[in-house]
């Protein structure tokens, strides 16, 4: 039986770590203080409202105050997104 010819090929060698420098981690230090500030706050917000029945944060939005509270818990949940 004749012998088959053995293919002369290098083998395989990954390239060198090019994807490790091109990506580049960025410093996110700031976004979970600014996010569990932002709960914080309308947590806040919604509380104040209802323990003093609606004369504080702001007297002239009157229940609106409560959808100023959520916003700020929404925006702490938009923050968050960019947590790496």
């Amino acid at each position: 039986m004749p012998k088959s010819r053995i293919r002369k090929k290098a083998d395989y060698t990954p390239p060198p770590a090019k994807q490790a420098a091109a990506i580049k981690l960025t410093s996110r230090g700031w976004v979970a203080p600014v996010m569990l500030a932002m709960f914080v706050i309308g947590l806040a917000w919604i509380v104040v409202f209802y323990v003093t029945d609606g004369s504080l944060p702001i007297d002239a939005l009157g229940n609106w105050n409560i959808v100023v509270g959520f916003g700020f818990i929404a925006a702490g949940f938009g923050v968050s997104t960019q947590w790496k």
